[in-house]
C-alpha cells in the first residue's frame, strides 16, 4: 500500500474521530437526543427505503416568516360550465376560486387564504365563464431587495441572502402547471400594497353569446341602447337584501348587439352567432342575464323595447314582474379594465394556453358541424325548425303574458323588513333623522367584503358586484 494511500485513511480516520467527540459533546449537552450508534461509510440496501420513509413522514414545515411578500394581481381565464361558480360556497367545492386557492397552496405562494390579502373583481354564476377575471394576492417572492409590491421581513439579513438581482418567481408556469385545464393564468403584474381587484377596477365587459334564430336582431340592437346611463336596476337584477346590498343605481356605459363575424352583419341565417356586449362599471346579482332576458323577449316581438324603460323606472314600477333569466352558460366576464398595471406575460405559457383552448375549440367545432348536419338532414326531408328560444330558463308558456300583468315579486322595503326580523340587517337612526339600515349580527358573509356597515347611502364602489 502507497503511503499516500495510508496517510488519507489516517487523516480520514482522524477526521471521524473528531466528529464523534463532537456528537458526544452535543448529546452530553442535550442538544441531540438521538445518539448515532453505529457508522458505516458502506453503502446500504435500506438507505432507499429509509430516506423515502422520511419523505413519507412529517414533512418539514415551509418557512414563510423569512420569505418576501409581494401583492400581484393575477389574470385568469376559465370556462365555467363545469363549476358551481367562481366564489368558494359552503355547500360545495366545486368551484373555481377553490381550485385557484388548492393550486396556491399546492405551489407555496400563500400560507393560507386569511392571510393573503385576497381580493376578486368579481363573482360569476354557476355555469360561466371568464377570459378575463382579475383577482389581487400577496404571493411569495424572491425579491429580498424589495421593489413594486414588495414587503420584506424585518428580520432577514438581506446582505447575507446575495439575492439582488434574482428573477421573481414564474407565478404563471407554476400555478398552470397544477391547476385543472379549463382553469389558465394567463398573467400577472405587481401592484402597490393597497391595490384591489374588486375596488380598483375602472370597467367590467360581459359578453352574452346567441344564435339568430328567428330573433329580430336589430329590434334587440336598438332596445339595447335603453341600458346605457345610470338607472336604478332593481327589475333587472335578483336583490341580494339579506347580505346588505340596498342600492340599486348602476352606471352602464355602453351595450351593443352584433355579429361575432362581421360580414354576417346583412345575413338572414339562423345559425350566426350574435353578442350581446356591455360595459359597465359595476353588475348587481344575475344582472346580465335579466338584461339579456328581456332583448330575448323583444326579440321575440314579445314585448315592446319600451319595457325597459318602464321597468328602469321603479317610481311607477317599484315591484319586479316574475320572469324567468337567460341561461348561464353563454355568459362571459370578457374583461376587467384597470388603468396602470404592467402584466407580465411568460411567451411559453401563452402559448400552452393558446395550444389548450384550440383543442377545446376543434371538439366543440366538430361536435356543433355533427349536429347540424343532422338538423340540415332533417330539414332536407321536410322537417319544420322549431321557432323556440332555447336561452331563458324554465319551459315555454303555451299563452304568453306580457310583463306587466304578470304577479310581482316583494318590493325592497318589504324584503327589508324581512331580513330586520330575521336579524341579517338592522334599523338605526342617522344622523340628519334618516333612518340606515346595515348588516346585523347574523348576517351571512358569503362573499369577500369588508365587515362595515352598509346602508342604503353607501357609495357604489363599496356594493357587492355579480352578474
Amino acid at each position: 500500500m502507497s503511503e499516500a494511500l495510508i496517510r488519507r485513511i489516517q487523516e480520514l480516520e482522524a477526521d471521524l474521530k473528531k466528529l464523534k467527540s463532537q456528537l458526544k459533546e452535543r448529546r452530553d449537552a442535550g442538544d441531540d437526543p438521538s445518539p448515532i450508534e453505529h457508522t458505516d461509510c458502506r453503502p446500504d440496501s435500506n438507505t432507499s427505503n429509509s430516506r423515502k420513509g422520511k419523505k413519507a413522514g412529517k414533512e418539514r414545515p415551509f418557512d414563510f416568516s423569512a420569505q418576501p411578500r409581494r401583492h400581484v394581481a393575477l389574470r385568469l381565464a376559465y370556462l365555467g360550465w363545469s363549476y358551481q361558480g367562481f366564489a368558494v360556497q359552503e355547500n360545495t367545492d366545486n368551484t373555481v376560486e377553490a381550485r385557484v386557492f388548492e393550486a396556491l397552496l399546492k405551489t407555496r405562494l400563500i400560507q393560507d387564504r386569511q392571510s393573503s390579502n385576497y381580493h376578486r373583481c368579481g363573482r360569476t354564476d354557476k355555469g360561466v365563464s371568464a377570459f378575463s377575471q382579475v383577482i389581487t394576492i400577496d404571493v411569495r417572492s424572491t425579491q429580498f431587495c424589495g421593489g413594486p409590491g414588495v414587503t420584506v421581513p424585518e428580520h432577514v439579513d438581506v446582505s447575507a441572502k446575495n439575492k439582488a438581482t434574482g428573477s421573481e418567481l414564474p407565478y404563471v408556469k407554476m400555478l398552470n402547471r397544477v391547476l385543472p385545464q379549463d382553469i389558465r393564468i394567463l398573467d400577472w403584474a405587481p401592484v402597490a400594497e393597497g391595490f384591489s381587484a374588486r375596488f380598483d377596477c375602472q370597467s367590467r365587459t360581459y359578453r352574452y353569446y346567441f344564435p339568430r334564430g328567428s330573433l329580430d336582431v336589430t329590434l334587440m340592437a336598438d332596445a339595447a341602447k335603453r341600458y346605457e346611463g345610470t338607472h336604478d336596476f332593481r327589475n333587472l337584477c335578483k336583490m341580494d337584501v339579506g347580505n346588505g346590498v340596498l342600492q340599486f343605481e348602476r352606471t352602464i356605459l355602453s351595450a351593443s348587439i352584433k355579429p361575432v363575424q362581421p360580414q354576417h352583419i346583412n345575413s338572414t341565417n339562423q345559425y350566426d352567432l350574435f353578442i350581446f356586449e356591455i360595459k359597465g362599471l359595476a353588475f348587481l346579482y344575475h344582472q346580465v342575464r335579466c338584461m339579456m332576458a328581456l332583448l330575448l323577449l323583444i326579440g321575440q316581438k314579445l314585448e315592446a323595447p319600451d319595457i325597459i324603460n318602464q321597468l328602469l323606472d321603479v317610481q311607477s314600477n317599484p315591484r319586479k314582474p316574475q320572469y324567468s333569466m337567460a341561461v348561464d352558460y353563454p355568459l362571459v366576464l370578457y374583461d376587467c379594465h384597470f388603468e396602470g398595471l404592467s402584466w407580465k406575460q411568460e411567451n411559453e405559457e401563452v402559448n400552452h394556453v393558446l395550444s389548450a383552448l384550440q383543442h377545446h375549440w376543434t371538439q366543440s367545432a366538430i361536435k356543433t358541424h355533427v349536429v347540424h348536419g343532422m338538423i340540415q338532414g332533417l330539414e332536407a326531408i321536410g322537417g319544420v325548425s322549431s321557432n323556440h328560444c332555447w336561452l331563458v330558463e324554465g319551459s315555454k308558456q303555451r299563452n304568453y303574458r306580457p310583463l306587466l300583468e304578470r304577479p310581482c315579486c316583494e318590493s325592497l322595503e318589504s324584503r327589508i323588513n324581512h331580513f330586520v326580523k330575521r336579524g341579517r340587517l338592522e334599523r338605526e337612526e342617522g344622523e340628519n333623522g334618516s333612518e340606515m339600515v346595515h348588516r346585523g349580527k347574523r348576517s351571512k358573509h358569503s362573499h369577500n367584503s369588508p365587515s362595515l356597515p352598509v346602508s342604503s347611502e353607501m357609495p357604489l364602489s363599496d356594493q357587492k358586484t355579480d352578474d
